[in-house]
């Protein structure tokens, strides 16, 4: 049985970072570049790995950046053609998305309290 498991770690101030585990595949990210290496010497103190650099892809899952935009983004066109081609429909028609496009997400929008979190 092959399962996924996320752990998270918070530190003082708003320091975060996420391990996830997939069978023998960690992605490690988070938003402070000394704890993420503390993280991988630790991990590399227990364990025999070996750090194969920046994710490109996760779960079938493309990995872009843009960091002179500070910009991240996930793309899953090659998963989706993969399921097209298993159910031989590679040439079918793109639709629309059903979300309004060019939408504008903020910190702000973001829930505060636990009810707004449930």
């Amino acid at each position: 049985m092959k399962m996924n498991l996320v752990y998270t770690r918070s530190l003082v101030g708003s320091i975060v970072s996420f391990l996830i585990l997939y069978v023998d595949d960690i992605l490690l990210i988070g938003n402070d570049v000394p704890t993420l290496q503390s993280i991988k010497t630790w991990l590399s103190s227990c364990f025999s790995m070996k750090d194969l650099g920046e994710a490109t892809y996760i779960f079938g899952v493309k990995i872009y950046r843009d960091r002179s935009r500070r910009c991240l983004g996930l793309s899953q066109s090659t998963y989706t053609d993969k399921v097209l081609k298993w159910f031989s429909m590679e040439e079918s028609k793109r639709g629309f998305f059903p979300m309004r496009h060019g939408i504008s997400l903020s910190k702000e929008m973001c829930p505060s309290t636990p009810q707004e979190r449930e």
